[in-house]
């Protein structure tokens, strides 16, 4: 189960993201400033943090810094009334991962809840493990048992998108914004085509499947 410290000095804000996080299955820490944030820390392991900017004692841009100039690689999603773009800069420049204007909707920070946790995953290990299967980011390969591919680029980043979001369907566009890229010269029909690649390579595979959503995209069922 994630942690996740939730800093922001409104009571009832605060209470509500982490009453929709523990919903959400996650474990929810509260602080309302940037130095009770610090302590909580220093008690618990943390693995992201949902921060407010505006906050007494040390404010959001502050706690960032403090937590980047000390090696915290944890992500961090900034929420605040601002929207401003020199706030945004500022923020991002301190070292935030992500920005939230209030007022926030809860299914949407989930959704950048989750997404975060997957970036930092990803960029923590490099590998991801599906039964049997071992996928090596820096690699490109796949290791299945005694099997080993080494995979082309497009259909290891394709494999790897679909197997880390398990269930969520993805239109072709989307895989091709990703993988291939706003500006590559090709069309939809490469997705289709590198999913048949990956379906052949892997057939019979018992762990994970790749499912054709009729109408929609792909999705990847374990």
């Amino acid at each position: 189960m994630f942690s996740i410290l939730v800093v922001e000095d409104d009571e009832t804000l605060n209470k509500m993201i982490c009453g929709k996080l523990k919903q959400e299955h996650f474990k929810a820490f509260s602080a309302f400033d940037g130095e009770e944030a610090l302590q909580v820390m220093d008690k618990e392991y943390i693995d992201l943090i949902i921060c407010d900017i505006m906050m007494p004692k040390m404010d959001g841009y502050e706690l960032t810094k403090v937590l980047r100039d000390t090696s915290y690689k944890l992500p961090i999603l900034m929420i605040t009334a601002k929207d401003q773009i020199e706030d945004l800069e500022k923020g991002f420049k301190a070292g935030t991962d992500d920005y939230m204007i209030k007022p926030i909707r809860m299914k949407e920070m989930i959704l950048r809840v989750d997404a975060l946790l997957r970036r930092a995953q990803i960029t923590n290990d490099r590998k991801m493990t599906v039964g049997n299967a071992v996928l090596d980011y820096d690699a490109l390969t796949v290791k299945i048992g005694e099997d080993y591919y080494e995979m082309p680029p497009k259909e290891f980043f394709l494999l790897f998108k679909l197997l880390s979001n398990p269930n969520k369907i993805f239109t072709r566009l989307e895989l091709m914004d990703e993988i291939w890229g706003m500006d590559a010269e090709a069309d939809e029909l490469a997705v289709d085509s590198h999913i048949k690649k990956l379906r052949r390579k892997f057939e019979g595979y018992p762990d994970f499947e790749i499912i054709t959503v009729r109408g929609l995209g792909y999705k990847a069922k374990f």
